[in-house]
């Protein structure tokens, strides 16, 4: 063989060396020298800003490491996702979303990412779907809604086309009660719920976690089922829908931290045990289930596992439903 070929040959084996070397070195050096950036799939003020900015003070205390959240809302968290899928996967980037990145890999056609551009770095929380009515409203569960509301349509109030709350309640009334139903979108959770108190609409499809359980608590608002294995802590009144006769159906909402697909599965331990230390401290817990969410910890394969699981659950709505946006 010739030298020179030779000698391109072991320049080029070094190079792979030193390449593997400080991507060894970079992760077991993480975090170092960068700031952590938390981008947001959504405004100021939501569930998964709110929990993001919990996250964020956590981490920054725990790994000696200024954590910036940056909120980059729009396409229904899809800027963000897509902003994240291109960055470094160096474990200075990462997003902050909710069941909107599982729902989207079906329901959008025409978009710049898909689920595998991410890793799961940790679930943090998960709040039931949830059907609730004005306080004032004769049924007392969603039994006596249904009955009292047999041979009408039922308009149904949800915080957005395309969110977790519209794709759970539209697939519940077609092939599970069998009832008609009208989707009555709003801009949000808050005008929905006003609506909702006001008898404006018959019903809201929403999760306990969107403000909901404050307002049934406070008695404006009337917990009519949730799509849950169990009855929750914060509303322990409001039946299930397996206790209603429509069991094996369950649709939750969560906030979830993903990073680039290539991020290094030591940066990603170093990361999700650091979450679930924060989500575990009782403050936090608290924190959590005042606001009708379940706190979650687990591995990042169990993150993933559930990741997975949930794209395949909603995509199959969605199928079902024959829903797309361009």
């Amino acid at each position: 063989m010739p030298c020179r070929s030779i000698v391109r040959r072991a320049v080029a084996a070094i190079a792979v060396m030193l390449v593997c070397a400080g991507g060894q070195a970079s992760a077991q050096t993480y975090p170092a020298a960068n700031k952590i950036t938390l981008i947001v799939a959504f405004a100021p003020g939501g569930i998964a800003d709110t929990l993001a900015r919990l996250i964020a003070q956590g981490l920054s205390e725990r790994l000696h490491q200024a954590v910036v959240v940056e909120n980059r809302g729009g396409a229904g968290g899809n800027i963000a996702a897509a902003n994240v899928a291109r960055a470094e996967p160096d474990g200075y980037t990462l997003l902050a979303t909710t069941t909107a990145l599982a729902i989207n890999e079906t329901l959008f056609t025409n978009k710049e990412f898909s689920a595998n551009d991410f890793k799961t770095v940790a679930i943090a929380a998960s709040s039931p779907e949830a059907l609730v009515t004005s306080g004032t409203n004769a049924a007392n569960n969603l039994t006596e809604f249904l009955k009292a509301m047999a041979g009408k349509t039922i308009n149904f109030a949800v915080p957005g086309v395309g969110t977790g709350s519209h794709i759970e309640a539209e697939y519940f009334f077609k092939f599970l009660a069998k009832a008609p139903a009208q989707m009555i979108p709003f801009q949000g959770g808050a005008p929905a719920i006003n609506a909702t108190i006001g008898n404006q609409v018959d019903l809201m499809a929403t999760t306990l976690g969107g403000g909901a359980a404050a307002q049934i608590e406070g008695g404006k608002l009337k917990g009519l089922g949730i799509a849950a294995d169990k009855r929750a802590a914060v509303t322990p009144n409001v039946p299930t829908y397996a206790e209603q006769g429509f069991p094996g159906f369950t649709a939750a909402s969560w906030v979830g931290f993903f990073a680039p697909a290539k991020t290094d599965p030591q940066i990603l331990a170093t990361l999700n045990g650091a979450i679930n230390a924060i989500v575990q401290t009782p403050e936090v817990q608290k924190k959590l289930t005042d606001m009708g969410f379940d706190p979650i910890t687990g591995s990042p394969a169990q993150a993933e596992a559930m990741f997975k699981a949930e794209v395949e659950k909603w995509g199959n709505m969605v199928k079902a439903l024959n829903l797309s946006i361009k």
